[in-house]
Order: C-alpha cells, then structure tokens, then sequence
C-alpha cells in the first residue's frame, strides 16, 4: 500500500512542479516542506496508484488462485478497476482546469549545453495537454489507461482468468504513459524558477555516465532474466489450498 501511494503522490507533484532551484552553479535548492508535498492533487494520485495496482493484483489472484480467494480477488479487483476509471478521469479534468502546465518559449538547442537555465520558461493553463492537440495519436495513451480498466471489470464480471490480467497491463501502460506524453520534453519542471525545470535535453548524461550505465546493463540484465525466469517457472500454476496446506512444499 505504501509504495503504491508514494509512487502516486511523487508523480502528482511532479506535475505541479516540485519547489527546488538553481544556483548559477547548477547546484539544487529544495524550498518545500513534506507536508507541503501532501497536497490535494497528490494524495488524488497516490490513491489513483494504489487502486490501479489493486486491480492488478486482484487480476493476478484469480490468475493464481482458486476457490473462496479468487472469489474475493474477483469482488474487489472489480472495484479497484471502476475506482481506477473514476479516479483517473478526475484527475484529467482536475489537470485541466486546475493545473497549470509548462512551455519553453525559448529556442530549444539539443545540441547544446546541458545547463537548464539557458532556456525559458512560462506556466500556461492546459500546457500539459498540448502534446495531445499537436498529435492527436497520442490520445491512444489516456484511452488505454481508461478501456484497458474497463476491460478489466467486464473480464472479471464474465469469469476470465488470463484477460483481466492482460488487460490490467495496457491500462497501467496507458495510465503511466499518458503522464509522460503530456509533460514531454519535460522531465522534473520547478514551481520557484520554471527556468530551472529538467527537460530531456538539459539533462543529459555524459558519455562515461552513459557507458558505465551501458556495462552494468549488459551484466545485470541478463542476470535479471535468467533469475526472473527461473521464479516464474518455480511459481507456475494456481495455488491451491492442499499446496499451502502439505508441509512438505515449502519451507515455512
């Protein structure tokens, strides 16, 4: 529950903009509180975090349960998907008419420095929005985010056990994904200097960062995988009552 609601609640201030700045040394003031990071908005998008993760968990149950548990996964994941729905739509409208987006109003070098505070910066209603109105495809992203939920309570409510689960994957995808279609190109924008806010240009890593990034990624992937695999495989199949039952599967 923790997690999925610190997720949430980091995401939602990320897109009000988080109050830290910086000097002409690029070093990084933090002005807020903690408290102030538990804002309306926020906590709006922790719970919509913990409820979309809910309706995933409840997916895989039924998935790997039988019986009076998957039951009960069936009841609440159907819940947490039309919560899911209800929650994130009111997000959209909240951002809309509340939320004040970011937009460069400067020339945008690629190439260039990365040093944030060589460009410009303006607050401006329904900023983050302006991606979908630009390319219209974009709007798959939200779509996903609300069908693939709703497929996911008409997939319980009909007895599915496979679909819900992928259908809870594409509404995750496209709830996580809409985030960052409509903050593009920026990354980590800030409510004191909105000069200050990362985009994807101004903070780039250098070539050694990348390279090092690149060794450690060829050696612990695969390892990752090979590992991932391997619990999967031990995992595979429903888990039934005379399994956790015969002390003789497993260790505790």
């Amino acid at each position: 529950f923790v997690p999925a609601l610190i997720f949430g609640v980091a995401v939602g201030n990320v897109l009000q903009g988080i109050p830290f700045r910086l000097a002409d040394d690029l070093q990084i003031f933090y002005e807020g509180s903690f408290f102030g990071l538990l804002n309306p908005f926020a906590l709006l998008c922790g719970v919509l975090s913990v409820t979309m993760l809910s309706m995933h968990g409840a997916s895989w149950l039924v998935l790997k349960t039988t019986g009076e548990v998957q039951a009960r996964a069936r009841f609440y994941g159907s819940i947490a998907s039309l919560l899911t729905v209800v929650l994130y739509v009111l997000a959209g409208v909240i951002s809309w008419l509340w939320i004040s987006g970011y937009r460069i109003t400067s020339a945008v070098v690629t190439d260039g420095p990365s040093n944030p505070l060589r460009k410009t910066v303006e607050l401006d209603h329904g900023a983050w929005f302006a991606n979908y109105a630009n390319y219209p495809i974009l709007l798959i992203a939200p779509a996903l985010g609300i069908l693939g939920a709703l497929a996911v309570f008409v997939a319980l409510r009909s007895r599915r056990e496979v679909a819900p689960l992928l259908f809870g994957k594409l509404s995750i995808f496209g709830i996580i994904s809409s985030v960052g279609v409509s903050m593009f190109p920026f990354i980590l924008p800030s409510s004191l200097d909105p000069r200050a806010s990362l985009t994807v240009w101004d903070s780039s890593s250098s070539h050694m960062t990348l390279f090092i990034m690149l060794v450690v990624t060829l050696i612990f992937l695969p390892l990752i995988v090979v590992y991932t695999s391997w619990v999967y495989k031990v995992l595979w199949g429903k888990v039934e009552k005379d399994m956790i039952e015969d002390d003789s599967n497993h260790a505790y």
